[in-house]
């Protein structure tokens, strides 16, 4: 009898938990309307620790919100399912091409019904549209190398052509700006900073004067019906939400770059747990590179949380922080923290983990690729070829040049081809345990034989190669940063393939491979989206993110085919809504929610 109450009482529970909460969108002529993006929010936060500074305390467990997004059929039909710790929720429809419309204070388990009136005005229209339709029409002269050297150095930290920068600036105010930008590490060539000034200035002011000229996006498939993206929002307006991995124990671990903060998010439940990354007490503040980001208030970066690698023996968590001459070690079962101390080496970048069990990660500044030997806890250091006599000078010259304080440092000039500093980059270890990288501004791709210490270097006929993947062929997949393109090398047959990508004017970051469906995932940057390569047919889909200015650096697949990237656009306060989030897309996944736990 106990055994029957208890099968009922589970059935029931799971009964109120997959309800479905129906919408129905119209337009104004009765119409149905598909491919409508519909966000559900929760109408009240939950109550969290937030006592350090704003964040919640080492160690301490708190709660945040599933954000649930949904897309409208042909019939303009979606359901949620309900969410019982939460009594009342919000509702947010988009489309492109309509006014938005919000429901707000929503009792659980509520249907909605809504009607939504088209834009007519032009410029309401335009404003509308993401930053990439803008940047696309963004007049540089006749000089395409001038906009793809602006591209390169001033769209990896944030949107270019979103509405913070297409606002009436004078030639002066841009130069000013991009002098600043110089300073927190865009590699702006001397000589092309007055030109770009000018151009920005003009450009932007001649697109807000025609935005008829600024191109629609591209429309919204009428497959979205059936995905599904959920957001969790951690940290500030002024935190950094950088890199993030996928962990083998279920959660995800999201670095804070600028807040030196690492949230361990639970995805089945919205739990997470913040650990501070310790610094040793001669450290200051901004690291090697000094304190660059004062101006921005709140900063509490020394290590620069940065880059993500698991280890396939005991799961422990390899983190790269770019501030400082080492690694960290995270136990996530312990939740202790070990520093591996470098004697040489600067801005350690992207980090992968072999199946010997040795860390591999790019130093982007120094222009070496580093080993951590784990058994012999010893690092190996690859020097890079360089690409001429300057480029060997500059590059040897560079570490003396960070022994002095940041104050005292002279600021070399910066040449278009970036000398000195090809920046090592994107890395990835293939089956037969060779090591791929990228180096950005040397546009070349390079690979190590651990075997014989040999490094071959292949030029690239693309520019600006940043983040790379190793599919299950072999092949070499990287992301053409400036060039809008995705590309892929056969290392057999030495032969390079170009992907145009499917949306106007993007700057890809980085890309990640879902083997078993043999997929290519795409950060759209500038696009406000995901987008997903199939290899086989060569097809492409586009998923639109729920926040304007959502700007991802990073791609973490599970086992389903669901996928997780962070919303890093910095500064984050640019954000739509000005919150960072941990992102899940679902492609294609049965209406079925979790029950939320406080």
């Amino acid at each position: 009898m106990k055994k029957i109450l208890l099968y009922l009482c589970l059935t029931m529970a799971w009964v109120s938990n997959t309800q479905a909460v129906k919408v129905s969108v119209k337009a104004v002529d009765g119409a149905p309307l598909a491919t409508v993006m519909v966000t559900r929010s929760w109408a009240n936060m939950p109550v969290q620790d937030l006592s350090d500074d704003g964040y919640a305390p080492n160690g301490k467990t708190n709660s945040s919100p599933e954000e649930m997004t949904r897309f409208t059929d042909a019939q303009g039909r979606t359901e949620f399912g309900e969410t019982l710790a939460a009594k009342k929720v919000n509702y947010r429809l988009r489309k492109m091409g309509y006014a938005d419309l919000t429901f707000q204070q929503i009792a659980v388990g509520q249907p909605i019904s809504a009607v939504m009136k088209k834009l007519t005005d032009i410029e309401s229209l335009a404003m509308q549209k993401p930053a990439n339709t803008w940047l696309s029409q963004l007049d540089f002269g006749s000089d395409d190398s001038l906009k793809k050297h602006f591209q390169l150095n001033c769209a990896f930290c944030h949107q270019q052509g979103s509405e913070f920068m297409r606002v009436e600036r004078s030639k002066e105010q841009w130069r000013t700006i991009i002098d600043r930008m110089v300073g927190y590490g865009a590699r702006v060539a001397d000589d092309l900073r007055e030109p770009m000034a000018e151009h920005l200035s003009k450009g932007y002011r001649r697109l807000r004067e025609n935005v008829e000229q600024i191109p629609s996006p591209r429309p919204w498939q009428p497959s979205l019906n059936s995905a599904k993206i959920s957001e969790w929002p951690i940290g500030d307006s002024f935190s950094q939400m950088h890199d993030l991995l996928l962990h083998p124990n279920g959660f995800i671990y999201v670095g804070d770059n600028v807040q030196d903060r690492i949230y361990e998010v639970n995805p089945k439940n919205g739990q997470f747990t913040v650990y501070k990354v310790p610094h040793q007490p001669d450290d200051r503040p901004g690291g090697l590179l000094g304190n660059r980001f004062s101006l921005h208030g709140k900063i509490n970066s020394y290590t620069g949380v940065h880059s993500f690698a698991v280890s396939p023996t005991d799961g422990h968590i390899f983190i790269t922080p770019s501030l400082q001459q080492a690694i960290i070690e995270f136990d996530p079962i312990n939740k202790t923290f070990t520093r591996h101390e470098m004697e040489e080496g600067l801005y350690p970048h992207t980090i992968r983990v072999d199946a010997q069990d040795r860390v591999w990660f790019t130093l982007a500044i120094s222009s070496q690729i580093a080993m951590f030997d784990r058994s012999q806890k010893a690092f190996t250091l690859y020097d890079l070829p360089s690409r001429s006599i300057k480029d060997w000078l500059i590059t040897k010259l560079v570490p003396w040049v960070m022994k002095l304080e940041p104050e005292n440092r002279p600021q070399p000039s910066i040449d278009k081809d970036n000398s000195g500093l090809p920046q090592p980059y994107g890395i990835d270890v293939a089956a037969d345990g060779r090591v791929w990288f990228t180096r950005l501004y040397g546009n070349d791709i390079g690979v190590i034989d651990p075997k014989d210490g040999s490094v071959t270097m292949i030029e690239t006929p693309f520019n600006g190669p940043r983040r790379l993947r190793i599919d299950n062929s072999g092949n070499i997949w990287i992301v053409a940063f400036q060039d809008s393109r995705l590309m892929k090398y056969d290392p057999v047959a030495k032969r390079f393939t170009n992907y145009e990508l499917p949306v106007l004017n993007e700057t890809p970051y980085a890309l990640n491979i879902d083997k078993e469906r043999g997929l290519v995932w795409v950060n759209g940057n500038q696009s406000d989206t995901l987008l997903s390569f199939n290899i086989a047919n060569e097809s492409w889909n586009v998923y639109p993110m729920p926040k304007a200015r959502t700007f991802t650096r990073d791609i973490e697949i599970d086992t389903d085919g669901s996928v997780y990237t962070s919303n890093s656009q910095f500064p984050s306060w640019q954000i739509e809504g000005g919150q960072p989030t941990l992102i899940r897309v679902q492609p294609d996944n049965p209406v079925q929610e979790v029950t939320q736990v406080n």
